[in-house]
């Protein structure tokens, strides 16, 4: 089936936030609901699939096209969990050059070797770094190749803040066909607080949360493994979790253009928020949003 849509997915989130875990294990469910997947990192880490690959590597887009100048796609296309189609894009030699040149390169390269067409894919799942959105790192918002763009964020004030910007970002190209966010993802959602400052950012920001995934020890032990959840503890209910999440994200039509604080704004609302997890410590309030 030649035409067949293609659903290209990215996924952001600043580092440290479970970006590249969540999203392995929306692959890893997809692919085990029948779907034909390819996960791209987007970070110049280059471990976004470690996990879909008993924690092995793969040598990265950019490091082979300064090897070689014809590349061929069995050459950075790996096969991972499930058949699920393992690229990194890489990034420059430490110190030197833009992070984001790799991802402008990766997609010139798997479009080049027309990747999603020959090998019949479902969806393409981008994992890009969400603490700067610069140049590079725009490039699947800006450029419009993926279609819905979901932002990971925890309720601490600096995932919160990067989820913000990519909003900025996001907006800023709504008008000349960029990509509209889909909502977030709300990751290590344990105490009552951290699930009530995540709703009250995403409707300041007038949009939404997708699913709430808890912080887990069977995560941790996956990855010890080098593996994701859906692998190594598929009856697990973290497994469940994400399955949920896969399918929201595969069932998900419909993106928006959200409505980003500005930094005075988003100042004010943190500071509301210090003032209250502080009378909630002390025993002045009992529920998270009583004060707000």
């Amino acid at each position: 089936m030649a035409n067949k849509k293609i659903k290209q997915i990215a996924i952001y989130g600043k580092g440290g936030i479970g970006k590249s875990t969540t999203t392995s294990n929306i692959s890893a469910a997809l692919v085990e609901a029948g779907y034909k997947v390819m996960q791209v990192g987007c970070d110049p880490k280059s471990d976004s699939t470690n996990t879909l690959r008993g924690g092995k590597y793969i040598p990265t887009i950019l490091d082979t096209l300064r090897e070689k100048n014809n590349v061929k796609l069995n050459e950075v296309v790996f096969e991972g969990f499930g058949g699920i189609y393992c690229v990194e894009a890489g990034g420059p030699a430490p110190g030197v050059g833009c992070a984001g040149r790799g991802i402008i390169t990766a997609v010139q390269l798997l479009k080049q070797h027309r990747a999603f067409e020959e090998l019949d894919l479902d969806y393409v799942i981008y994992d890009v770094l969400g603490d700067v959105v610069c140049g590079g790192f725009a490039v699947p918002v800006r450029e419009g190749i993926a279609e819905h763009v979901f932002t990971v964020s925890s309720a601490d004030f600096m995932a919160v803040y990067a989820a913000n910007n990519l909003f900025k970002g996001i907006q800023k190209y709504s008008k000349s066909g960029g990509a509209l966010l889909g909502g977030v993802i709300a990751n290590s959602i344990n105490a009552p607080y951290a699930k009530a400052i995540i709703d009250d950012f995403v409707h300041q920001t007038k949009t939404q949360v997708i699913e709430y995934v808890p912080r887990s020890v069977t995560v941790t032990q996956a990855e010890l493994q080098g593996k994701t959840t859906i692998e190594a503890a598929p009856h697990s209910e973290q497994a469940a979790v994400y399955r949920r999440l896969a399918e929201k994200i595969a069932n998900h039509t419909e993106s928006k253009t959200p409505s980003p604080l500005d930094v005075k704004e988003l100042r004010e609302w943190a500071a509301k928020w210090a003032d209250h997890l502080l009378a909630l410590e002390t025993g002045e309030v009992r529920s998270p949003a009583a004060a707000i």
